[in-house]
This record gives structure tokens, sequence and C-alpha cells, in this order.
């Protein structure tokens, strides 16, 4: 007999893991570097799961709390159980659950719960009336392991955009790929090979924005643990080869009504754009450096956002070309209807930087901003004194630059909350200085024997 205090979303949960005979329950989380974390439970543990909730240690986390304030609580969310594909099922069947982490001390949502910071921005749009519809992108390299099983940077095809077999060598993984995530409940629109040798991309459908950034993490897990059984190591590391393209995660966003209106659409704007989304995407374009340390949080995501490889490092929209930051793409339904930024990268953390998005583009609602007319031309040809013609600034150029915008910009540092922002304002200063002192193998092969 089950708990009677149990949902009903609960109770189906319970249901289900007797239907598929699970063995082990992994409850995941993630910290605010957007690492998934998971503590696993026999699935008899299941109802105590949510009726009690499982503890464990949040001083071992990055960025949670003090050795001395270190228990902390996993609240499951029955609304995202799913089996986990790759176990094979001799071994015993496993499933998972995205938990809420809450606070033992007081009972309450954890503040510096990544998760809970988007709650926190999906919170402020349904108190303007909006609901948040995301769909990123996220693009990743497949790479050979070496005799010991390590990951090298040696791709496994040679193909290039939308390229087929035989150069197309991982199109069995993605088909692989594709039925894990599908069997984990997505919806997956298209699967193809991206710019660079060894680049995939595999799109999902759009969902709600705490959904979609639920689905980002669990993309990450599917694609890695499905490319591991071929043998392939899977990265989402924004430039893992130098002079080619890098992975980013474009990301798709809008508003809707409480009636299912989209808000970012009308029919008699020049571009089919609402005077909501044209505020939107003002707020976005206006925050845009400060959100850059957030979508792009590594060292390495500069080495992507340079010009010449694709990546958006200028500050514009544009209705039309990919060159800047924020694009309206075509629509094929008024549901459709959104605009699309190019900057982010799949080594961000889903949760933080889709907060960061929102509330920059509700903040240009609030205060009615105006949004600049769109660049049509290719800013990739423009020279500096064009771009200062146009008004166009450009990206942060390193983490150092991103994260002193980010400390300085009131409303994207306090979009995080007085918990996160300031341990994650640390760890990437501390990821940059890091970065600054050491001394690369390019430098090495430049100057070591040339002075």
């Amino acid at each position: 007999m089950t708990n009677g205090n149990l949902t009903a979303a609960e109770e189906e949960v319970l249901d289900e893991i007797e239907a598929e005979d699970i063995d082990f329950l992994r409850l995941q989380f993630t910290d605010i570097l957007g690492t998934v974390k998971n503590v696993s439970v026999p699935a008899r543990q299941a109802e105590k799961a949510f009726t009690e909730g499982i503890y464990f240690d949040g001083s071992s986390i990055e960025g949670f709390v003090r050795i001395q304030e270190s228990d902390m609580r996993l609240k499951p969310d029955p609304e995202t159980f799913a089996v986990l594909p790759w176990q094979n099922r001799e071994d015993g069947a496993s499933a998972r659950m995205i938990c809420d982490v809450i606070d033992t001390s007081t009972g309450d949502p954890f503040e510096g719960d990544p998760r809970r910071v988007l709650k926190n921005a999906l919170e402020r749009a349904d108190e303007m009336g909006y609901k948040v519809n995301a769909a990123p992108e996220p693009e990743f390299f497949l790479f050979e392991e070496d005799d010991d099983g390590r990951a090298t940077t040696m791709t496994n095809d040679a193909g290039g955009y939308f390229d087929l077999a035989p150069k197309d060598l991982a199109s069995d993984v993605r088909r692989d790929i594709i039925y894990g995530l599908e069997e984990m409940g997505f919806e997956v629109e298209a699967s193809h090979h991206e710019v660079a040798e060894g680049q995939h991309e595999i799109n999902f459908t759009y969902d709600d924005a705490l959904s979609t950034a639920d689905n980002v993490g669990t993309f990450r897990t599917v694609v890695r643990a499905i490319a591991a059984q071929h043998d392939l190591h899977a990265t989402f590391m924004p430039k893992p080869i130098p002079r080619i393209n890098g992975s980013g995660m474009h990301t798709h966003l809008s508003l809707f009504t409480a009636d299912g209106e989209n808000a970012f659409h009308d029919e008699d704007d020049e571009f089919n754009l609402s005077e909501e989304a044209h505020a939107f995407t003002a707020g976005i374009l206006e925050h845009a450096p400060a959100i850059t340390a957030i979508a792009n949080p590594t060292v390495n995501s500069y080495k992507r956002l340079v010009p010449g490889y694709e990546a958006p490092v200028y500050v514009a929209w544009s209705d039309r070309n990919r060159s800047a930051l924020i694009r309206k793409p075509a629509a094929r339904t008024p549901a459709a209807s959104r605009v699309e930024l190019r900057s982010p990268d799949p080594s961000c953390n889903p949760y933080l930087a889709l907060a960061a998005m929102i509330h920059a583009g509700l903040e240009g609602i609030e205060n009615d901003l105006e949004c600049p007319d769109p660049v049509r031309e290719n800013i990739y040809e423009f020279d500096e004194q064009k771009r200062e013609e146009y008004g166009i600034d450009t990206l942060p150029s390193n983490l150092g630059e991103a994260v002193a915008a980010l400390e300085s910009d009131e409303v994207i540092y306090d979009a995080l909350g007085d918990h996160v922002a300031p341990k994650f304002v640390e760890a990437k200063q501390q990821e940059f200085q890091d970065y600054l002192v050491d001394v690369s193998q390019w430098e090495l092969d430049r100057y070591l024997e040339t002075f």
C-alpha cells in the first residue's frame, strides 16, 4: 500500500517502476557549473524519496554550501521519470528523476540550486502573464578513443555539413542516440552532420523553458553514454580542434500568453514580430555581454567566439543573415514566431543560461526598450569603422572580460540570485586566472627554440 499523501504523478511513477522492473533510481541535479550529479538509491526507496526526500552532503558539490551547513535534501520531480535506455537489463534496469534541492534548515527550495534560479525567472514571466518556451540546438563532436580508452581529438569521419555515408561514418551512432532519446521521451525533429569533421547536431522539439533545461542535461548524458557504447568519446567542449568551427547551442525563445497565443507574433509587423518580441530582443542585446559569461562559461568558449568561423560575436539582430547575435528565423505559422540567440555553447549550465536570457528579455519588455533596426548585411565583412557607424558592439573576447561584464550588470547578476552569483563569479575568475598563468603547447612550439 502506498502513502495517501502521494500525488497522482508520483503514484504513476511507482506503478511504472514496478511495471518496468526497475532496480535503481538515479536522482539527478546539477551544480552551478552545470555538471550533472546523481545519488543512486534502490527503487524500493522511491516512495520515501517522494514523501521525505533523499538527504546528501551539499558541501561536496561545486558552489553549494559550506561544510558546517552541508545537509541538503533532494525532492524528485515525478514528471522527469525516465528509464535509462543504455542500461543492460540483465544487470538490472535503472531509471532517473531530476530533483529540486531543498534547504534542510528551512524546508524551502535551496536558492543555490540552478533549477531554482530558472524557476525564479519563470515565476517573473508568469507574473507578467507569460509562459516561456525554448528550443536549443546543441552541437557536439565524436572522437576516437586510444588503446587505453581515453579521448583523443581524432574524428571518426571526414564528413561535412549534411553529408551522408560513407563520409558520415557516425550516422549509425546518431541513429542509436536518437533511439535512446526517444525512449526517454524526446521528440527528435532532425539530425545531421555539422560543418566540421566529426561534428554533429540533433534537434529536439521546443518545450517550456524548465523542461528544455532538463532536456539539455539529459541530452548530454545520453549522447555521451551511447557514444561510449560505440567506443567513441562525445564532447560538448565548444572548440576542441583549432581553426575549424566550434560547437554552439543556438537557443530559440518565445513567450506565450495564458490563453495560448504566441506573444511574439504580429501579422502586421514587417518582421511578423510583436512589440513584446522587439522589446525582448532589445533586452537581450542590452545585456548580451553579461549573458555571455553564463552562456559561454569556459576559457575555451572564446576560442569559438571569433570572427571567421560562423560564430556570432557582433551585438546586433537580423531577419536574414546569421552574422548577427540574434536572428529572427522564418516561421511557418504564428505559433512558430520566435527569436534565436546564437551565441550560447553547450558547455553552459542550461538553467542559468536560460534564466539570464529570460530576465534580460523581460527587463526589455518591462522598460519598453527600443529595438534597433535589423542589420541585413554580412557583419563579418564590416570593418571597425562601419561597425561603429551602425552602432554594433562586440561580445567579450575572453572569459575575464565576460565575468567583469556580469559583475557590472545588476540585472543579470541579480538574475542568478544572492547565492549563485558570487560563487559563479568566484569560480570563473579562478578559472581565468589559472588559464593566464598556464603555458600552452602553442607557446612552447612558438618560442622555446626561438628565444
